[in-house]
């Protein structure tokens, strides 16, 4: 956590980014880290902490000053380590709401069933704004991009309190007996331990095939294996491929023609040109493209399956059923009602009751999305129960 990031730290070329796990997820991070973070050279918007690139943060802290202006929120929130501005654009529905508080129409007494419904639906939106509105003390969770704004460094919300809706929120805490901040000081130290204060690290097999290729500075494109794995990640992601043969590639035109890029164009023509030898080699990029999505965790081979069939971690709908009936039924276990169930705990259940062969990377991918669904939550300690 107080690993100096020096001007020599290197960034890692931007169609690299997509590979660390960090640069997708609202990075945790202290603010006095988010503040300090290096923007990237290459893309604006995008920020370095420990060669990771971050692009979106997690932050709970307490109010320490706020104003309103005509289209948005601004406050000072601060965690202890600093303090960072917190904006939040007033959204359409936020001025319909307020327009709609002072053109309601006046209570006119109760009706003779001792129920006034236009006085019922005010106090239900006072009732709804007062829960959201901010004051100088309370504790606030921000969710959302960091930004720089005249100099400054800030976190932009779309959305002032709570809503599913929304990936990045602005929310009020209610935390009476210092739960979720204990929590928050227990969860945030692990984090860095085992995943910021890492430096980001290509994959292995992408590294020994990118250490044969020039490379000109950091804004030059990755190795042919790196283009294919994106490539094929953009393809699957797209087509909604849900399993495939490593042999169906080759009737892919788009992924061929970049697999046999380099093999038409390297130094050998004569040989590349060779149909056989072409075939070969394309089928070995292939190879090498899966087992770096397999270790990504964005495939797995089933088990007890002949042929050799690739899963895709994302559209196998059976295994986030699997999953999301494991930590339902379980959580009501009372080994497991306060806490949930650990990842561990689902990563075996899964692997006896599906496949052995789920990953942990395939697994975290599988929860981040059930989690993103709402169909279960994430707690302390890489716990989960269900909602």
């Amino acid at each position: 956590m107080q690993r100096e990031k020096g001007s020599s730290e290197e960034e890692p070329p931007s169609l690299l980014w997509g590979l660390d796990p960090i640069f997708s997820t609202f990075a945790r991070l202290y603010i006095k880290d988010i503040l300090q973070m290096k923007e990237s050279c290459q893309v604006p918007g995008i920020f370095f902490y420990c060669s990771h690139p971050i692009c979106k943060v997690d932050v709970l802290g307490t109010v320490v000053y706020k104003r309103e202006r005509e289209d948005f929120f601004c406050y000072g929130v601060d965690d202890g380590t600093g303090v960072i501005n917190c904006l939040c654009w007033k959204d359409e529905q936020w001025k319909e709401d307020s327009e709609a508080l002072k053109s309601v129409a006046k209570p006119q007494g109760p009706t003779l069933s001792g129920f006034n419904l236009a006085e019922q639906f005010q106090k239900l939106q006072l009732a709804q704004r007062r829960s959201s509105h901010l004051e100088i003390g309370d504790l606030l969770r921000v969710r959302g991009p960091v930004k720089t704004s005249r100099q400054q460094r800030e976190i932009s919300a779309s959305a002032y309190c709570k809503r599913k809706l929304y990936l990045d929120i602005l929310d009020k805490v209610e935390d009476p007996v210092l739960a979720v901040q204990i929590s928050r000081m227990m969860e945030v130290p692990q984090l860095y331990r085992r995943f910021y204060d890492k430096p980001f690290q290509v994959p292995h097999s992408l590294q020994e095939r990118s250490s044969d290729c020039d490379l000109e500075g950091v804004t030059s494109l990755p190795s042919l294996l790196g283009q294919v794995c994106l490539s094929l990640k953009d393809f699957l992601r797209k087509e909604a491929v849900q399993s495939f043969h490593p042999n169906d590639l080759e009737t892919v035109n788009s992924l061929v023609s970049l697999a046999s890029h380099d093999l038409q164009n390297g130094p050998d023509q004569q040989q590349a040109a060779r149909s056989l030898s072409t075939s070969k080699q394309i089928h070995s990029v292939f190879r090498e493209a899966i087992q770096v999505l397999q270790e990504e965790g964005l495939l797995f081979r089933k088990a007890g399956s002949q042929e050799e069939v690739y899963q895709v971690t994302e559209q196998d709908k059976e295994l986030h059923r699997v999953t999301k009936e494991i930590i339902c039924e379980d959580s009501r276990r009372e080994k497991y009602a306060e806490k949930g169930c650990h990842f561990l705990h689902i990563l075996s259940c899964v692997r006896q009751s599906y496949s052995r062969n789920i990953s942990e990377a395939a697994m975290r991918l599988v929860l981040s999305a059930l989690e993103c669904n709402s169909d279960i939550i994430s707690t302390t300690d890489s716990h989960y129960t269900a909602l």
